[in-house]
């Protein structure tokens, strides 16, 4: 839930700027900041004699994908906090498990039976309760935002595999992380360049609460899931959305309506019994 908070907060610096800094800027920043925390950490708890090893890597390819993956997420959502409510960026944000579940059927072979995919459907549902198409007023969300969000979610889940892959290689957690966070700080530099924005002191530090932030939400992540059971930590995560609801209403006065609290339930509702699911299926296996 610690982590949830802090990426809530990381969110909320990243609104503040309210698109001032390009969307390629900030990830740069993002990206930038957080490497001296990562390596401190990877660097840390590296075995005896073992950090000079911290960045191998057996793949470099799947490190291209996963980064290129992990931009595309982080650009959606990043856009979205700038244009869209809080906490409908980070509920429309958890449809990355349902597009997990869908492209694991493809990519991974993995065999998902009816009640998943009803689960996948109901969650999408829940979507569009949310954006409510078709009945206009004020409350409509802007098209392009959110479409921005949802590629992200796909590019997150592509994300999600390709690490599940890297993991079966035998990749280290150290060199995902910070391997990800480098390619970041490169490509993000080379997009930045061209539309580059130079910062006003207090955007500095909204920059650098991004990376530090963020880098302290990976750490706490990584601290609960190596420390407890996956499956009883991860429903928590759905925390987010609380987090992100509450800081858009007092800082931005963004309160949902029955519409908006009708899809994030649904949504949630989704998410969580697809993990439902997969927890029963791990424990026959």
């Amino acid at each position: 839930m610690g982590a949830a908070l802090t990426f809530a907060l990381a969110a909320v610096a990243v609104k503040l700027l309210g698109g001032a800094i390009p969307v390629m800027q900030v990830i740069l920043f993002r990206n930038l900041f957080a490497i001296p925390v990562l390596l401190a950490l990877a660097l840390a708890t590296a075995p005896p004699g073992g950090r000079s090893a911290v960045l191998a890597t057996r793949n470099p390819w799947s490190h291209v994908q996963r980064i290129v993956y992990g931009l595309i997420g982080m650009f959606g959502s990043f856009y979205g906090y700038v244009h869209l409510p809080l906490a409908t960026v980070t509920a429309l944000g958890f449809t990355m498990p349902l597009f997990l579940t869908a492209l694991s059927i493809p990519l991974l072979g993995e065999k998902v039976g009816w009640r998943r995919c009803s689960a996948v459907l109901v969650g999408f549902a829940g979507v569009l309760l949310m954006l409510r198409p078709g009945f206009g007023g004020g409350g409509v969300l802007p098209g392009g935002a959110v479409a921005a969000v949802l590629a992200g979610a796909v590019a997150w889940a592509l994300a999600m595999i390709t690490i599940r892959r890297m993991g079966a290689q035998g990749e280290s957690g150290a060199a995902i992380v910070l391997w990800f966070a480098i390619g970041g700080s490169v490509v993000g530099a080379a997009a930045a360049i061209p539309g580059w924005v130079w910062p006003t002191p207090a955007q500095w530090g909204l920059l650098a609460a991004v990376g530090l932030v963020s880098a302290l939400a990976q750490l706490l992540m990584t601290a609960a899931y190596r420390s407890g059971e996956t499956t009883l930590i991860a429903p928590f995560e759905y925390s987010g959305i609380l987090w992100t609801m509450t800081l858009g209403i007092l800082v931005w006065g963004e309160r949902p309506d029955g519409w908006d609290f009708a899809g994030i339930a649904v949504l949630v509702a989704s998410g969580l019994y697809i993990w439902h699911r997969e927890v029963r299926l791990g424990v026959k296996r």
